[in-house]
C-alpha cells in the first residue's frame, strides 16, 4: 500500500490506494479543520506535497503561486499508487494549549461559588476492606466473601457489581493477603461496585468533565480524591467534516449509517483527548469512574446516536431534554466500562446542557431584583434573562466565525493565534499580540472582532462592513469591487503566504453579532424593558475571558452599558461539567435551573428577523443605542 510520510513530524502510515488524503491525516492524528464539509470550499485543509504524485481536483479555491508551490486541498485530494511526502502546515500542527493548569486557574475564571469542602462528593468511593482466606467447609465465593466483609463496614444497602468488577476478583483477592481496594459509585438506588483492585490503588479515582460544543471540545481530568484538575486539552470536533452547524449536521444525519458515523466521531474526539490526557499523566483509563458532560441539545443527540430530525422541524421536538444515567461503556468512552456518564439537562432543542452548566458559574438566581443577562458566545449563541424568580431563554444560529469556523484565516485561541489588533487611523497599518509570543498563524475570536472593530473605529471600515476604496494603504489590496485588507504580510507570517481579512469575513463576523444582540434586544422587548435595565451581563464561551469588551461594543455584539456591569465566565459549559462531577448538590442545582427556564422560540417570532435585519449593521442601524461608538 502506498506509504504517506509527514513531514516535519517524520511520521509514516500507510493507506489503501484512492483513500482520501483527508483521511489519511486525521489518522496519523493531524488536527485539521475542514468547515464546508469536504466540499472545497473553505480552502483551510491544504497540505503541501513534497514528493510523490496524488489525484487532486481544483476547486478554485487555491491561487495559483500555492499550487505551483505544490499544495493541494487535502479533502480534494486522493491518494495515488505511489508513496508521497506531505508537509501539514504549522496551524495544524500546533500544541493543544492547556485552558486550566490547577482548581484555582478553574475557579479564577468564574464568579461561580465553588462547592465548600463539606459539597465536594463525586458519588465515587474507594474503601479498603481485607478478605479472609477461602475455608474449604465453608462453602463461600469470593463475592460472598467480599460481601460479608462489606456488610460489617456499610450496613445492609443494595449493593450492585459490575461485570469489569467481577472479572477481577479472583485473581485480585488472592494477590496480596485478601486486601483490596473497592471502588463505588452512587447510583440513586445504593452502591455499584465497579472496581476491584489492589490496595496500593486507593486514590486512583479520575473523573471527566467535558464540554462537546458544535465546534470544539473541551475536557478536564479531574482526581476525584485529591479534588485536584490534573490536566485539560481542547480540540476540534471531528463532526466538522460533516457540516459546520448543528443544521448542517442534522441534514447530514438522516440516513442511519451517517447517524452512526457522527456518533462515532463525537465519540473520536473525545477519546483522543482522554488517551491524550491519561499518556500525558500517566493515568490508567480503568481508573476514570466518573463523567460529566455538557453540549447542546444537538450534540447530545449525535453523541448518543438519537436521530435529531425532528429537533429542526417544528414543533421543535428533541427525543428527549434529560438523559438518564448511563455507563460510558454504552457510548464507547475510553475509562471504566461501568463509570456513569451524566449528561446536563437541556431546556429546549436549542438550549442545551451547555447553558444549565454554564448558569452554574453565575449567581443570576440569588438575585432577587436585579435582571441579570447570560450570554454563551459559540457556534450557536444562547441567551438567558432573569432573576431568582424567573429565566427566560432563546438561542440563535451565529455561526462559527468567533470560534475560527468560517473565516479564512481563522483558528481557535491557541498558540500562534493573533488575539489582539490595533489599527492606525493614518497609515491602516496593524499592530497586534500573539498567543504563544511566535509569528502569527491565524486569527483567533478575540482577535478577530479587536480588528473589525478597530477597523470600523479608524474609518477604514464602514457601517455595512465594507473597506473604504478611496483611501490608500499597504495593507489595503483591491480585488476588483471588493477589497482585502493584509494584517500580517507573508514575510512575518508563520505560514505560507499572508494573512488577511476579506470582505466576505467581515460579512460573516457582522451576521454572527447580529444574530446574538438581535437575539438579546428581542427578550428585553418581550419583558417590556431596555437593556439599560440590565444589572449584570455574564459573558460565556470559549474566547470569553480574553474578549477585549470596548471591541464588542464597538462592532454591536453586546448593548452599550456601564462596563462595570460585564463578567466574564470563559468557557462555563466546561467549568459547569466540572462543577457537576465534583458536586452532587451543584447536579441537583443544575437540573433545578433548568426547570424554572422558560425556553421563547426564536424560529417561530417574525420580531426576530425584524431585530436580525436592524442589526446588520456596524454597530447598529440605530446608533442611537450605541452613544459610546464613534466612527471618526
Amino acid at each position: 500500500m502506498p506509504k504517506i510520510v509527514f513531514v516535519p513530524q517524520n511520521k509514516s502510515i500507510t493507506v489503501p490506494e484512492n483513500s482520501d488524503l483527508i483521511d489519511a491525516v486525521h489518522e496519523a492524528g493531524f488536527d485539521i479543520d475542514i468547515p464546508c464539509g469536504g466540499k472545497g470550499a473553505c480552502g483551510k485543509c491544504a497540505v503541501k506535497v513534497h514528493a510523490g504524485s496524488v489525484k487532486t481536483e481544483e476547486s478554485g479555491k487555491l491561487s495559483k503561486e500555492k499550487r505551483d508551490k505544490g499544495y493541494v486541498l487535502a479533502c480534494k485530494t486522493k491518494i495515488a499508487d505511489t508513496s508521497i511526502t506531505i508537509e501539514i502546515p504549522a496551524q495544524a500542527c500546533k500544541d493543544q494549549d492547556t485552558f486550566f493548569e490547577s482548581l484555582e486557574h478553574l475557579a479564577q475564571a468564574t464568579s461561580a461559588a465553588f462547592p465548600k469542602e463539606e459539597d465536594y462528593d463525586s458519588g465515587v468511593k474507594q474503601i479498603s476492606i481485607t478478605v479472609p482466606k477461602a475455608q474449604l467447609e465453608e462453602g463461600l465465593a469470593d463475592l460472598d466473601r467480599i460481601e460479608k466483609v462489606l456488610r460489617s463496614k456499610m450496613g445492609n444497602m443494595t449493593r450492585d457489581y459490575s461485570l469489569f468488577s467481577m472479572q477481577k476478583i479472583a485473581q485480585t483477592v488472592r494477590e496480596d493477603g485478601g486486601n483490596l481496594c473497592i471502588t463505588l459509585v452512587d447510583d440513586k438506588e445504593g452502591f455499584k461496585i465497579i472496581d476491584v483492585s489492589p490496595p496500593n490503588n486507593k486514590g486512583e479515582a479520575y473523573g471527566l468533565a467535558i464540554d462537546l460544543g458544535t465546534t470544539s471540545v473541551s475536557t478536564i481530568l479531574v482526581s476525584l480524591s485529591e479534588n485536584k484538575v490534573v490536566g485539560a486539552t481542547s480540540s476540534y470536533n471531528e463532526q466538522i467534516s460533516c457540516g459546520l452547524d448543528i443544521i448542517s449536521r442534522i441534514n447530514y444525519a438522516k440516513k442511519p449509517a451517517r447517524l452512526q458515523e457522527l456518533a462515532k466521531r463525537a465519540v473520536n474526539t473525545i477519546n483522543r483527548q482522554i488517551r491524550q490526557l491519561t499518556d500525558e499523566h500517566g493515568v490508567r483509563q480503568e481508573t476514570i469512574y466518573s463523567v460529566s458532560l455538557s453540549g447542546n441539545t444537538t450534540m447530545v443527540h449525535l453523541l448518543l446516536g438519537l436521530l435529531p430530525e425532528y429537533i429542526r422541524i417544528e414543533p421543535y421536538t428533541p427525543t428527549l431534554l434529560t438523559v438518564p444515567t448511563i455507563s460510558a461503556r454504552t457510548v464507547g468512552l475510553v475509562c471504566n466500562p461501568e463509570a456513569p456518564l451524566y449528561c446536563a439537562p437541556a431546556v429546549g432543542s436549542y438550549v442545551g446542557g451547555d447553558i444549565t452548566a454554564g448558569l452554574l458559574c453565575t449567581d443570576i438566581i440569588e438575585q432577587r431584583d436585579l435582571l441579570s443577562l447570560y450570554i454563551d458566545i459559540g457556534t450557536n449563541g444562547e441567551i438567558v434573562l432573569g432573576n431568582r424568580e424567573f429565566l427566560m431563554t432563546c438561542a440563535c444560529s451565529a455561526g462559527p466565525a468567533f470560534e475560527g469556523g468560517g473565516i479564512e484565516f481563522g483558528m481557535r485561541a491557541a498558540s500562534g493565534a493573533i488575539d489582539r489588533v490595533s489599527v492606525d487611523p493614518q497609515t491602516g497599518q496593524a499592530t497586534y499580540s500573539v498567543i504563544g509570543k511566535g509569528k502569527p498563524l491565524g486569527l483567533c475570536g478575540s482577535g478577530l472582532i479587536t480588528l473589525v472593530a478597530s477597523l470600523f473605529s479608524t474609518g477604514w471600515l464602514d457601517a455595512a462592513g465594507k473597506f473604504d476604496q478611496t483611501r490608500t494603504s499597504k495593507a489595503l489590496v483591491k480585488e476588483g469591487r471588493q477589497c482585502r485588507y493584509v494584517l500580517v504580510p507573508e514575510d512575518e507570517s508563520g505560514i505560507d503566504g499572508p494573512i488577511y481579512l476579506s470582505e466576505h469575513d467581515v460579512e460573516n463576523v457582522v451576521r454572527t453579532k447580529a444574530a446574538i444582540y438581535s437575539a438579546t434586544a428581542l427578550l428585553c422587548k418581550q419583558l417590556e424593558i431596555e437593556p439599560a435595565d440590565l444589572q449584570a451581563i455574564y459573558i460565556a464561551g470559549g474566547f470569553g475571558q480574553f474578549l477585549d469588551m470596548e471591541s464588542a461594543i464597538t462592532l454591536g455584539l453586546l448593548p452599550d452599558l456601564p462596563r462595570d456591569r460585564f463578567h466574564y465566565v470563559g468557557n462555563a459549559s466546561l467549568i459547569g461539567s466540572y462543577l457537576a462531577l465534583v458536586s452532587k448538590k451543584h447536579q441537583k442545582k443544575q437540573q433545578e435551573l433548568a426547570q424554572m427556564m422558560t425556553y421563547v422560540e426564536l424560529n417561530t417570532d417574525p420580531a426576530y428577523m425584524d431585530q436580525y435585519t436592524a442589526a446588520l449593521f456596524i454597530p447598529h442601524t440605530d446608533r442611537a443605542l450605541f452613544p459610546s461608538v464613534k466612527n471618526q
